[in-house]
């Protein structure tokens, strides 16, 4: 069951949706990082969703490396921004307007299933949970990568100087981690007893610098 509004905390929409996009794109290397670690569990050609891209720069990043990509989010302003960035780097990019737990796609229509960064911003976490086992083909596997709650300002500093942004908005994201960010994110044991209640069943976890990676599969 989903709740009214789709998301916590303010709309990815607009002026925001714009800062995201220009800060997120300074340094694209942990998008190629994840690329990379869906790469080791998803074979060539595997039809790949990306639950709440943004501005679609990992969805682009696998679809450089020819996979068949769909790309699901709720925001206006990111579907017609991760369009246009798709356009600029010359890769096919289906990207849809969507609801992470009510999903306008068809069962089992998607081999991998990966959502970075967007998991602790679902309103209706264990139904996105069970929205991506629907439209999972039989054996499908996620990955859900996410900031750990026990994260320390030490760690989240190093983070965000390889954003490489301008002291000002260095400043603002230090603030955005500590006071918005930390507050939204999972304890691995949250995380553990959703994935329990979903329809998955269960799920492995392991911790990457700031954040984890949830992996999910879909029993055949």
């Amino acid at each position: 069951m989903t709740t009214a509004k789709a998301y916590r905390g303010v709309a990815m929409e607009g002026v925001i949706a714009t800062w995201y996009t220009k800060n997120t794109g300074r340094d694209l290397r942990r998008f190629s990082e994840m690329a990379q670690t869906v790469a080791r569990r998803a074979p060539a050609g595997t039809r790949i969703l990306e639950v709440a891209p943004g501005p679609g720069y990992l969805s682009i990043e696998l679809a450089q490396r020819g996979y068949r990509v769909t790309a699901l989010d709720i925001s206006k302003s990111f579907v017609r921004i991760a369009q246009k960035n798709a356009a600029a780097a010359g890769v096919p990019l289906d990207v849809r307007l969507g609801n992470a737990s009510a999903m306008p796609l068809p069962d089992a229509s998607f081999d991998f299933i990966v959502c970075s960064a967007a998991f602790k911003n679902f309103s209706d976490p264990i139904g996105a949970l069970n929205e991506m086992h629907r439209v999972l083909a039989p054996g499908g596997r996620g990955s859900i990568f996410d900031l750990r709650k026990d994260a320390g300002r030490e760690e989240i500093d190093a983070e965000v100087d390889r954003m490489r942004m301008s002291p000002i908005n260095a400043w603002m994201t230090r603030l955005t981690f500590r006071f918005m960010l930390l507050k939204s994110a999972y304890t691995r044991e949250e995380i553990e007893r959703m994935a329990a209640a979903s329809r998955f069943g269960g799920c492995e976890i392991a911790s990457d610098g700031i954040g984890f990676e949830l992996r999910l599969i879909k029993a055949r």
